[in-house]
């Protein structure tokens, strides 16, 4: 709720502090007093344009601040967090406007922009009245006041829900169709990539495999040679070392049957001995394999390439060539399957529209029947509020293609007198009408979603017993939410939880407005000056007190 409100040079006023209370809070003052320059200062607040002409005489700017208790508003709280302000439970506002026109607004301690300001302040105040802040003019609100009333919020809710799933649904399948080119072209690539790797019929290893049997191909005279030489000088020609090695042997054996510290020698020479003539069959049967074979090394070199070819287009090694046609036949198989992939979102589309169609249905049927009853309602509260002539009526927009809301759109049309169309709220409505129109309207649904209603010229046109009646209403109406009006009528402020009276004041030459917190007497002489002017007697004090203990009855 609004519990604070500051007004520095802003028309008349010179500097101003208001206080507000929970419940109804009423304003009462003589014509001119400045009670619509606070409904100026809270438009402000709600992000309504500032003019250079509001700012009073001789200042150079012009301040508005206020501040709300958003106690148990948990749902404000968090679109506040989501918004990026921080706040304990209390939000500061402040909006200013200098001489040359511009504004600069302050949410919470930091500067923001106006139209944050007023997405922020209008879940916070509903002004109804002269001014232009008021729901009842914004025709796209009308549906969500019907489906408030109809008790159909939770259908509606379930209708959005289904439509946002349809749009998803659609999107995906206009992003299907328009990248099926693209896709088709990328099918042909990875297929042809997809086939050139498997031809090539690659082997982890492979690759090291071919470079070392290269090497021996390329080299095959010199291992040949030095593998035949090898062998001869160890077992052929005239002096083979192994014939050599042997006589040796045999030498340092007959030695050691003399001194027997020598066998360990001759078992050495003989160890040595089995290793040569083991080298030397193992040379003799390499020399025997090697053989040069041009046609095996360039078939070789025309593999290897092959291989370098495609690790230049798909990996550093065989192993990554691999991984990527494992990836590229997994996209291979999704692209395949893209025909598919639409038939499901064909059908899926299908479905979730013939679900909007049932729930459109019920919910069109829905609004229909409370378009009715609100009619009733309306029609029976506004005779009540002295306008027994007035029609209030629902129009319907169908719609063959579904919306987040429904296939129809809703604006409420009024009639004040008898013989006149109803004609949309805008073109006919007054002030005074609006108020009146929107205190009907919560007899009926009393909802809290916006904590502060200000309700201005609520009393035009009304006087006697149904001057009492609205004040009756406002009462009920500020035990869900807080309520501000201003009043011409005694019947009505004989109601109020806090009463504050606005007048102008003149010191040292100039006149500025000023409120005052009217209890006990004070507010019995108020409403005693408002049942009888300027002369006040004895009779309209006591007049003033019946009504007062009345309105607490």
């Amino acid at each position: 709720m609004l519990r604070e409100l500051q007004i520095t040079n802003l028309a008349i006023i010179d500097k101003l502090h208001v206080e507000f209370s929970p419940g109804l809070n009423i304003l009462t003052g003589e014509t001119g007093a400045g009670k619509s320059i606070i409904i100026d200062a809270v438009n402000l607040i709600l992000g309504g344009r500032g003019s250079a002409d509001l700012i009073r005489a001789g200042a150079k700017e012009a301040s508005v601040e206020a501040l709300f208790d958003l106690s148990g508003r948990d749902a404000l709280l968090t679109a506040l967090a989501e918004a990026g302000i921080e706040c304990d439970g209390e939000l500061l506002v402040r909006r200013v406007v200098a001489a040359g026109g511009k504004s600069r607004v302050f949410i919470g301690g930091g500067l923001a922009t106006t139209s944050l300001l007023s997405e922020i302040c209008r879940n916070l105040i509903n002004i109804y009245g002269q001014h232009d802040a008021q729901s009842l003019l914004k025709t796209d609100q009308h549906l969500l006041l019907l489906d408030g009333f109809s008790g159909t919020l939770p259908l509606r809710a379930e209708f959005a829900a289904r439509y946002e799933e349809c749009q998803g649904a659609r999107h995906e399948l206009q992003a299907l169709e328009a990248g099926e080119r693209e896709a088709a072209r990328r099918l042909d690539l990875l297929s042809f990539q997809s086939n050139e790797i498997a031809e090539a019929k690659l082997t982890p290893g492979e690759e090291e495999d071919l470079a070392e049997e290269r090497t021996r191909l390329a080299h095959s005279g010199k291992l040949m040679g030095a593998s035949q030489g090898a062998f001869d000088a160890l077992y052929g020609g005239d002096a083979p070392i192994l014939g050599n090695l042997s006589g040796i042997i045999a030498g340092v054996a007959d030695a050691g049957r003399i001194d027997p510290a020598l066998n360990p020698v001759t078992e050495a020479l003989q160890a040595a001995y089995a290793q040569l003539e083991d080298a030397s069959l193992t040379l003799r049967d390499y020399a025997a394999r090697v053989e040069s074979d041009p046609a095996r090394l360039e078939e070789i070199e025309d593999r290897l390439d092959a291989i370098g070819r495609l690790k230049k287009k798909y990996g550093a090694s065989i192993a990554e060539i691999l991984e990527y046609q494992r990836e590229v036949d997994q996209e291979l198989s999704l692209l395949s399957n893209l025909e598919g992939s639409r038939g499901e979102l064909q059908t899926r589309i299908s479905r979730l529209e013939q679900e909007l169609a049932v729930l459109g249905g019920r919910l069109g049927k829905a609004r229909q029947d409370g378009a009715g009853k609100l009619k009733e309602g309306m029609e029976r509260e506004l005779a009540e509020l002295a306008m027994k002539h007035a029609v209030f009526e629902t129009s319907f927009e169908k719609s063959a293609e579904a919306r987040s809301f429904g296939f129809e759109r809703a604006e409420f049309l009024f009639s004040p007198n008898p013989g006149e169309p109803p004609k949309p709220l805008a073109k006919i409505a007054s002030g005074g009408e609006l108020s009146r129109l929107m205190l009907a309207l919560k007899q009926l649904h009393p909802d809290s979603e916006v904590p502060t209603l200000i309700f201005d010229e609520v009393d035009t046109g009304i006087g006697g017993a149904t001057s009492a009646l609205v004040g009756e209403k406002l009462k009920r109406v500020a035990r869900e939410q807080q309520v501000l009006a201003i009043t011409h009528l005694p019947q009505v402020a004989a109601f109020a939880d806090r009463h504050l009276k606005v007048e102008k004041r003149v010191a040292d030459g100039r006149t500025a407005t000023g409120v005052e917190l009217l209890e006990g007497e004070e507010r019995v002489a108020e409403v005693a000056r408002m049942l009888s002017g300027a002369r006040v007697t004895e009779k309209t004090l006591e007049h003033a007190r019946e009504l007062i203990q009345e309105a607490v009855r």
